[in-house]
């Protein structure tokens, strides 16, 4: 049984990446890891992919770290315990990065709980939704560690602010889905029979658009986040939209506005 499966076409340029460990709330081990980054490659490199929707199996999308079998990271035979604590802080933490850095937007459909690196997961998708039954939780600052993972430190003050933020992080205090959606951690709450195809549906609605567009907005909202000034920002979308002009998409949408119909883009 795969750890995470990727299942090519549920609608047309869509693809579900889904972590398929449900004994364990799909709890992050350096397995599954590992199949998560050959996932994420796999998706990468689809090029017929334009939008991926990420979700977990059963009733849970991702407990964070297995407690009772971590495993340990690939390539880490003969390493000193110093070395490999170092590889498999790094190894688990860079799943992060490598989710905001493939090409395809991700839509977290967030099924169930997610707590640890599971919470730290969803921040790593472009946009979250959650089911009734989602619950977040920074679990390692309850666990004896610190809530200081997978970039959350980062990610999650500009998800929601740093009010929000540190008192997630401080308290371990566990959220609902309706806490979540009140501080911006998510866009929308939905039943847990109506979530997936709620974001498949979006994904959908996003094929639509110019794939060219698509995929540089979303490499500009991730670099924007790190970009130190306005100015930087607005130079770096200057030079994005000035690309985008050459696809020939704007023309089709004015010839759509005029004929009365949906554009088709190809780029």
């Amino acid at each position: 049984m795969a750890l995470v499966e990727v299942e090519r076409n549920v609608r047309p340029h869509v693809s579900i990446c889904r972590l398929n460990k449900p004994d364990r709330l799909n709890s992050m081990s350096f397995p599954l890891v590992e199949a998560l980054y050959r996932a994420l490659d796999e998706i990468a490199e689809d090029n017929d992919c334009w939008v991926v929707v990420m979700t977990g199996e059963g009733r849970g999308f991702c407990s964070g770290l297995d407690l009772h079998d971590r495993g340990v990271p690939p390539n880490s035979h003969d390493l000193s315990f110093s070395r490999l604590a170092m590889k498999s802080m790094s190894y688990m933490s860079d799943v992060v990065p490598a989710m905001r850095r493939i090409p395809q937007p991700i839509i977290a459909a967030i099924n169930g709980p997610a707590y640890g690196g599971g919470m730290c997961l969803t921040l790593g998708a472009d946009l979250r939704y959650a089911s009734t039954e989602a619950v977040f939780c920074s679990a390692g600052i309850i666990n004896g560690l610190t809530s200081s993972e997978l970039g959350a430190t980062y990610l999650l003050p500009q998800a929601v602010g740093s009010s929000n933020a540190a008192e997630l992080l401080l308290t371990g205090r566990k959220i609902d889905a309706t806490e979540a959606l009140r501080i911006g951690l998510v866009s929308r709450v939905l039943p847990a029979d109506e979530l997936l195809a709620f974001a498949l549906d979006t994904a959908v609605e996003m094929t639509e658009l110019s794939p060219f567009g698509v995929m540089m907005t979303k490499a500009s909202i991730n670099a924007s986040a790190e970009t130190p000034s306005l100015a930087a920002a607005i130079e770096m979308e200057n030079r994005n939209q000035l690309l985008a002009g050459y696809t020939g998409n704007l023309d089709e949408a004015i010839a759509a506005f005029r004929e009365k119909r949906k554009p088709v883009y190809k780029e």
